[in-house]
């Protein structure tokens, strides 16, 4: 991966860590709907040009069924709870609670399409929820929240790991940017009746609102953008560790921009939940055959 594909990477770790800064702002003066809709209706017009212009377009009607199924399990639904755990959870917490989605991923594939399990996958998701649970007994021992929040973001990424092989089951061949701008697009239209029955009864202040269009223009519409460069660039296996650190970013602007604090307990449930998606997606057995592919 050259110096390009990396920066690229972590500019990307950075966007996605820094949504969750965006949500726990913005979230509370637009609403959980609202705020999603801006979202998502931002993202399609920033990327329906692009697909304009590099055609591809007639294959959102074209496909317009498995790409509306992919815009309420990977955008609409996932979006709008994890707006409402923002309310509630640090934007660290919720970084690290979103790493859990490649575990979700495996079990769902398993689940569904009979894709393996091998020993240490298996493994890699019991220490995975285990970093979820002493997680969860740290929040839920500060006596403020109830397990709600921590549910519904887990819920969130259980979406995303639906979504996913909705696309390998449906969708194979069907270009990413085609699939990006259509879920959106689609999202947008399944959000409108509850955004608009949810109106804020004050207009969000100027600061509510840079957050949800950085949400939207940055978290959403360029992020897509360069997660799929990289996907062709390097290729899935390599793109998806951006996964693991989103939660460091997360933490990072958590701390920087809105003084948060996590607990040890925490950061170690965190770290534990990392270990178990390595564990779970194969990425330590990449890893080693990398290594020992240059030293033959």
């Amino acid at each position: 991966m050259g110096l390009r594909n990396i920066a690229a990477l972590l500019l990307l770790a950075s966007i996605w860590g820094g949504s969750f800064i965006f949500m726990r702002v913005a979230a509370p003066e637009f609403g959980i709907y609202v705020l999603v809709a801006i979202r998502t209706v931002l993202a399609t017009s920033v990327l329906l040009p692009i697909l304009m212009m590099t055609g591809g377009v007639s294959q959102i009607f074209k496909h317009w069924f498995p790409i509306a199924l992919v815009g309420l399990a990977n955008t609409a639904v996932p979006f709008v709870l994890f707006n409402y755990s923002s309310l509630h959870l640090e934007a660290g917490v919720n970084a690290i609670l979103n790493a859990t989605a490649p575990m979700f991923g495996a079990l769902v594939a398993w689940l569904w399409l009979g894709d393996k399990l091998t020993p240490t996958a298996i493994a890699g998701l019991a220490l995975g929820f285990l970093g979820v649970t002493v997680i969860s007994q740290q929040k839920l021992g500060e006596g403020d929240i109830s397990f709600v929040p921590i549910l519904t973001a887990l819920l969130a990424t259980t979406c995303y790991g639906i979504a996913a092989s909705m696309m390998k089951r449906w969708l194979q061949g069907v270009r990413p940017l085609v699939v990006a701008t259509g879920s959106q697009a689609m999202a947008s239209i399944m959000l409108a009746p509850f955004a608009l029955s949810t109106l804020p009864a004050t207009m969000p202040s100027a600061n509510a609102w840079l957050n949800a269009v950085a949400l939207a223009i940055l978290g959403t519409a360029i992020a897509y953008i360069l997660y799929f460069k990289l996907i062709a660039n390097v290729g899935p296996a390599k793109a998806i560790s951006v996964a693991y650190m989103v939660p460091l970013f997360g933490i990072i602007w958590g701390v920087l921009f809105l003084q948060e604090h996590l607990s040890l307990q925490t950061i170690i449930g965190g770290v534990m939940i990392l270990a178990g998606v390595a564990l779970t997606t194969g990425v330590i057995g990449i890893i080693k055959r990398s290594r020992a592919a240059k030293t033959a």
